[in-house]
């Protein structure tokens, strides 16, 4: 897939309070069932999708729509699964589907079937092949683009010249059209600036994978052979920090994303460089506007406040801006923004790190 980011002029608030539809009453181009289904596709790789994403967007679909219900499945990284799952919606009559695809390069037929029975289909957070009536996630070049910067400044925080340093990718899984627009990001970030990058590898989405890519890159680099690696997400990094502590190394910056609670809490202790906040509330808040007004059938370019290239076509799209976590920035970022509450983060054994990281709180 090609893609071109064209953004409209329109501000568009989140907090809308979709008054057109308020009396809750099906349109005449809707057909009584107001069930929108949502697929999702991990559960054990990443800890985002039910701990933030369902949740939200059930509550969000639900205050907009009283007799709007969620069907929800996750597909826990199995595509035959998800296939089933959707396959599923359709046969239950949902007229929307909230669809974040384990491989986006397969849902194309999918979705023209979904098309032929009268339901449209949003992308979220990951841009799904086939016509899609709407795409919702963040802007995931600028993601790569961040986390690549903030690997070089981690870097030169601990004294390490970027032109002589020798860099570690662990990239997303390659069914993933986010990983391949990440990885763009943060080679336009890291290439140039640093030495090369000595290996790159995907790490799929799974820990244990991305663990063992970076056992591989020990044994082919030595274990000083590199300077910092890149993690496409937190999961990963995890795995990756484990190895690099197997291998004797605790002084390597590595990054993540997803600002998940477990990479907080590295970052506070220094273990972990960075990660990338995505303020799930606006994704899910416009990810359940634009599912409810399709229900109620209402246009969407209200909500939607850019268009995504795709294949020739133009998807009515709504991309949001991510924020770069480190230590000094837990406070004003995650914790500001209601993501965690300081007792959540600061457990006993990291209290005084935290206390040192400046986050208020009682813990």
């Amino acid at each position: 897939m090609t893609r071109r980011l064209v953004i409209g002029t329109a501000a568009v608030s989140m907090t809308m309070s979709l008054a057109a539809c308020g009396d809750d009453k099906p349109s005449s181009s809707s057909s009584g069932n107001q069930s929108i289904g949502l697929l999702l596709p991990e559960r054990s790789s990443s800890t985002r999708y039910e701990a933030f994403d369902k949740p939200l967007i059930e509550a969000s679909v639900t205050g907009l729509c009283t007799k709007c219900t969620l069907d929800y499945a996750n597909a826990d990284g199995d595509e035959k699964l998800q296939k089933e799952q959707f396959d599923a919606l359709l046969a239950r009559g949902v007229k929307v589907i909230l669809l974040d695809p384990v491989n986006a390069a397969a849902t194309a037929p999918w979705v023209e079937a979904a098309k032929a029975k009268g339901t449209k289909v949003i992308a979220y957070d990951r841009l799904a092949a086939g016509d899609v009536v709407a795409y919702i996630s963040f802007d995931n070049q600028r993601t790569g683009e961040l986390q690549g910067q903030a690997l070089l400044e981690a870097m030169a925080k601990g004294g390490r010249k970027a032109d002589g340093a020798e860099i570690v990718m662990i990239n997303g899984a390659e069914t993933d059209p986010n990983a391949a627009d990440f990885k763009t990001g943060a080679h336009r970030a890291l290439d140039g600036k640093v030495k090369r990058i000595a290996y790159e590898q995907s790490g799929e989405w799974k820990p244990e994978v991305a663990g063992a890519k970076m056992d591989e890159a020990v044994a082919k680099l030595g274990k000083n052979g590199f300077q910092a690696v890149y993690s496409a997400n937190d999961g990963m990094a995890g795995a990756i920090i484990d190895s690099l502590h197997k291998a004797g190394r605790t002084d390597v910056p590595v990054g993540g994303q997803d600002a998940s609670l477990d990479a907080i809490r590295r970052i506070i202790t220094g273990e972990q460089a960075y990660t990338i906040y995505k303020p799930y509330q606006p994704e899910t808040e416009a990810a359940a506007n634009m599912a409810v007004y399709l229900v109620k059938g209402i246009d969407i370019t209200s909500v939607a406040s850019a268009v995504t290239q795709s294949d020739g076509r133009e998807i009515p799209s709504r991309l949001l801006t991510p924020v770069v976590v480190t230590k000094d920035k837990v406070a004003e970022t995650v914790v500001a923004g209601g993501l965690y509450k300081a007792e959540e983060i600061c457990t006993p054994q990291i209290a005084k790190a935290c206390k040192d990281a400046g986050i208020p709180g009682s813990y």
